[in-house]
């Protein structure tokens, strides 16, 4: 009776011990796929978020490169061309224009001393050691100052509209570019749009998004050549403005000089 008693209590450990082993079996394997899942999820979260902020920071060169590549390398290349000349010609002129500006009061003072204290040939002096072209012009008008106030006065016209011929100098070329700009730009956008009708025509179905993409790569081109066509006017009405300042200067300077001239030529 005693060795049936214990049989049957070392039936029962073994059976509790194996009911122990299977739960704490599966509860391990409960917690390591819960634990699994959860880094699972982590790392498609990282990757999401990575991927967002990789989308959201891209630099902007290479947005543009992307957007570039997008319109046609043939059109926006043009396009292009046109930026980089139109940006040369108006860096060019401004730095020339920069350059010819000249301090005409200053200017006009030292010149009436020198006729005082040395004549015409002093004068003329001063004017070859000033650049810019209001003293080109203050040396023709003095030139010519013994041969009368006339002379003179036909003199400094005449030289001041070849000062205004240098001062207008590659004007032309940037309004070109900045009319070639935007036309350039209308012309991709049109080809593009035949391109995509020739797409749907071949598909012999109307996607929109076939049309979509079409429409949105030949717009590229037009986008570009507009704001080429911006940048570059901004620089031309800036390069207008400066000689306009120049040129009013030129002439009120002018005509102090002739004054200057008369009282010259009337102690004499």
């Amino acid at each position: 009776m005693k060795k049936l008693f214990a049989l049957i209590a070392i039936i029962g450990m073994l059976l509790g011990a194996n009911t122990a082993v299977y739960a704490q079996n599966e509860q391990d394997t409960t917690q390591n796929e819960t634990v699994d899942q959860t880094s699972q999820d982590t790392q498609e979260t990282v990757v999401e978020e990575t991927e967002v902020l990789t989308e959201d920071e891209v630099p902007m060169h290479q947005q543009l490169k992307k957007k570039f590549i997008e319109g046609g390398a043939a059109f926006m290349t043009s396009v292009l061309l046109t930026l980089i000349l139109g940006l040369a010609i108006a860096i060019e002129r401004i730095i020339y224009l920069n350059l010819a500006s000249t301090n005409t009061k200053k200017l006009l003072v030292n010149i009436e001393n020198s006729l005082d204290e040395g004549g015409v040939e002093a004068a003329k002096e001063v004017c070859r050691n000033t650049k810019g072209p209001v003293a080109s012009i203050f040396y023709q008008g003095l030139d010519r100052a013994e041969e009368g106030v006339e002379m003179v006065e036909k003199s400094v016209v005449s030289y001041g509209s070849v000062q205004m011929g240098l001062l207008e100098k590659g004007l032309t070329w940037l309004a070109l570019f900045i009319s070639l700009a935007p036309m350039l730009g209308f012309m991709g956008t049109v080809i593009g749009m035949i391109g995509a009708f020739d797409s749907i025509q071949a598909a012999g179905d109307i996607s929109p998004a076939l049309v979509a993409g079409g429409i949105k790569v030949a717009l590229i081109t037009t986008v570009s050549g507009l704001i080429v066509a911006i940048i570059l006017q901004v620089f031309y009405n800036y390069i207008v403005s400066k000689i306009d300042s120049i040129v009013n200067s030129m002439e009120d300077a002018s005509i102090s000089l002739i004054d200057i001239i008369v009282k010259y030529n009337a102690k004499k």
